[in-house]
């Protein structure tokens, strides 16, 4: 194509970093959480419990906010969602308890449940008094695969009933997905390790970094060692395009370059290329081409291979990405890519259409030119049989590539429960893995209770 690859850092003036990475959504004050407050019909039966996946009682919360009752309200939230504080400020509230408001069927303007809940939790995470009690030691071991938003809620639980855990962390830092994976200007100011180090507060809970399942301990090491074991290491595989030159420089895995970011000092230190394409339809596509464009990118163009309604993020991200200045194409699937001298230089899409309801392309092309492809096209369990290879367990049943659970959690072993991205039935949301961790710590702690059925 003949431009010239263009990836630097420091395109923006030091002040705008501060301001393109800054809260995206500034908190209520007190007095416009009454006002919020009293919005509420406090609805019997409310269909905005049944629309929170960790059934949290949102009339209730909301109505002790109204009385000034913050504490209270936060009791209400984390009780369910130990993590309420991170899934205030990422949770999709608009396709969840907000389009679920009764509010929103007749003014189309629900309460704002997502902004009232961090109102409760960020007062209660910077109080000295911790609001949850640790039950008397069991005696009992439990060993945690992952130190994200499922193991984090899972271990916290099995800790107020008076268990010990252990979590065992790849990364050098807890957090999961909160941490490393989801934009800066979501979760800003440290919140995912404040909130790690709240949820900790419990007690009981030891963490170990550095520890990979597969490379440092084996599933079957953790059976041996402990009375039960829950698996929440997420996905830290990448799928591939699968097309020539894939390894060329300037093509990156969005996950990786987010963790990037998430990790960086210093935002202006950080390279970004002029012209930007992304491939994908998730929160992560949206994220990595948002943060492309506030990191200085002129354009950046989110190529998608079907039509809006079926991009699996929300189009309230979809349409917060086109305020940023985000081009979205829909329905386009990439081609072929070129460069120069080992470099990438531009990224041809074919047109897709249906045909029979399935997905075909036409035959037409067109070619965008690109400094830097960010793939963002969904993400495997890792490398093949990571859970049996290296001495792993056998009879651990798959669901595809995601581990089969029951409905509480629990493997097709006994002693072990799995939740969160690895598991073939959980949502791609922190608010869904919050839930298969609160779910299969109450299954081992009745199974530990009870002895082995």
């Amino acid at each position: 194509m003949g431009n010239q690859p263009d990836i630097r850092a420091g395109r923006l003036p030091d002040s705008a970093y501060a301001e393109n990475f800054g809260d995206v959504h500034p908190p209520l004050d007190r007095k416009a959480a009454l006002v919020e407050a009293s919005r509420c019909y406090f609805c019997y039966d409310a269909p905005c419990i049944e629309a929170c996946p960790t059934g949290i009682d949102i009339p209730s919360f909301i109505r002790k906010i109204s009385t000034d009752n913050v504490r209270g309200a936060a009791q209400d939230i984390l009780e369910e969602n130990i993590l309420g504080g991170a899934c205030a400020r990422v949770c999709p509230t608009e396709v969840l308890c907000q389009q679920a408001c009764v509010r929103t069927a007749q003014e189309g303007k629900p309460v704002q449940i997502g902004l009232l809940q961090r109102y409760a939790t960020d007062a209660v995470m910077d109080s000295a008094v911790h609001p949850f009690t640790r039950a008397a030691p069991s005696g009992k071991r439990v060993a945690v695969v992952g130190a994200g938003p499922a193991g984090l809620a899972c271990a916290h639980r099995l800790a107020l009933r008076g268990h010990d855990v252990v979590i065992l962390e790849a990364r050098p830092k807890p957090g999961g997905l909160n941490e490393y994976g989801i934009a800066a200007y979501k979760v800003p100011d440290s919140f995912a390790q404040r909130e790690v180090g709240f949820l900790l507060a419990i007690g009981g809970i030891e963490i170990r970094n550095g520890q990979a399942l597969g490379r440092d301990f084996t599933l079957d090491d953790l059976r041996r060692d402990y009375d039960a074991v829950f698996l929440g290491m997420g996905l830290g595989g990448v799928r591939a395009l699968g097309l020539e030159g894939e390894e060329m420089e300037g093509i990156y895995n969005a996950v990786d370059f987010i963790a990037e970011l998430r990790q960086a000092a210093d935002l202006k230190a950080l390279a970004v290329g002029r012209e930007v394409v992304v491939i994908g339809g998730g929160n992560t596509a949206i994220d990595i081409a948002v943060q492309s464009k506030r990191l200085g990118a002129e354009d950046v163009t989110l190529v998608y291979r079907r039509g809006p309604e079926t991009m699996s993020a929300t189009h309230h991200e979809q349409a917060f990405a086109q305020t940023d200045s985000v081009k979205i194409k829909h329905w386009a699937q990439p081609h072929s890519l070129a460069g120069e001298d080992g470099r990438l230089t531009a990224v041809t899409f074919e047109y897709t259409r249906l045909e029979g309801g399935r997905l075909v392309g036409t035959g037409e092309t067109f070619t965008l030119p690109a400094d830097m492809l960010f793939k963002a096209i969904g993400q495997t369990m890792g490398p093949p049989n990571l859970l049996r290879a290296n001495g792993g367990s056998e009879g651990l049943e798959m669901a595809g590539e995601r581990i089969a659970v029951d409905a509480t959690r629990r493997s097709s072993l006994p002693d072990v429960w799995a939740g969160g991205d690895c598991i073939g039935i959980s949502e791609d949301l922190t608010v869904a893995a919050v839930q298969d961790g609160k779910l299969a710590a109450e299954a081992i702690d009745a199974w530990l209770g009870g002895g082995a059925t």
